[in-house]
């Protein structure tokens, strides 16, 4: 794709963002929360699973605690402080209802103007084959954002809420951008923040800045040269 990415709505006060597990939100999206939160703007985080099954050398029951730990340290590194686990297994995130009560309560709860929800396709930005978890969490959430907005659905939840703007993180079908000028640093401390998760995957800490750096020069290129991260903005 060549065509240049427009510039992402800026009316918005507050917004929450939805990912599978501990990590993939640094993957692409740190940046623009960074520049978010230094506007002044409230994000909150809200993960599926513990990421307990992410880390090959690492059991589990031992994996959970480290990767929630982790992820906290790399929200407060982009400026964000509420970040919740819903607890869901690592692994089996299946589009069900249990899944998406949860993700419809959450939504009622936080009241968000911007939901920002992980790549849902079957393949990545980068044209990789997506992973289970991240498809049946991202169709699910999409899926409870319809719901979240009808007060007959769910009514335990709490009142019916209806977002401005749903964005698609690390789609490869991107639509608009973030310039992350101010937001790159904190990007790469925030990815670094998973440092047991990293070292499982076997990349050293000196291969973080170069990676988040060239993904955000590659989503630039489309977006006026600036370091930036790119958005699948999905008509409300």
């Amino acid at each position: 794709m060549t065509e240049n990415l427009e510039r992402m709505p800026e009316d918005w006060e507050n917004a929450l963002v939805l990912a599978a597990h501990p990590d993939d939100i640094e993957f692409g999206s740190a940046g623009a929360v960074a520049v978010w939160t230094r506007k002044g703007r409230a994000v909150s985080y809200l993960l599926a699973t513990r990421g307990e099954a992410g880390i090959d050398g690492m059991a589990p029951e031992q994996a959970a605690g480290v990767r929630e730990a982790e992820q906290r340290e790399a929200a407060s590194r982009v400026g964000v402080t509420e970040v919740e686990f819903l607890g869901h297994p690592d692994g089996a995130l299946r589009a069900g209802e249990a899944l998406r009560g949860d993700l419809v309560a959450a939504i009622r709860r936080h009241r968000p103007e911007l939901v920002v929800v992980f790549n849902h396709h079957r393949r990545t930005g980068t044209g990789r084959w997506n992973a289970p978890d991240h498809r049946e969490f991202g169709m699910c959430a999409l899926d409870a954002l319809v719901d979240a907005g009808n007060r007959w659905l769910l009514p335990g939840t709490g009142e019916p809420w209806s977002v401005k703007y749903v964005a698609v993180a690390n789609s490869p079908e991107p639509t608009h951008a973030v310039d992350i000028s101010t937001g790159l640093d904190a990007a790469v401390e925030s990815l670094a923040a998973h440092a047991s998760y990293l070292k499982g995957l076997g990349h050293p800490p000196e291969a973080v800045r170069p990676a988040v750096s060239g993904q955000a020069q590659s989503v630039g290129a489309r977006f006026g040269g600036v370091p930036a991260a790119a958005f699948e903005l999905i008509p409300r």
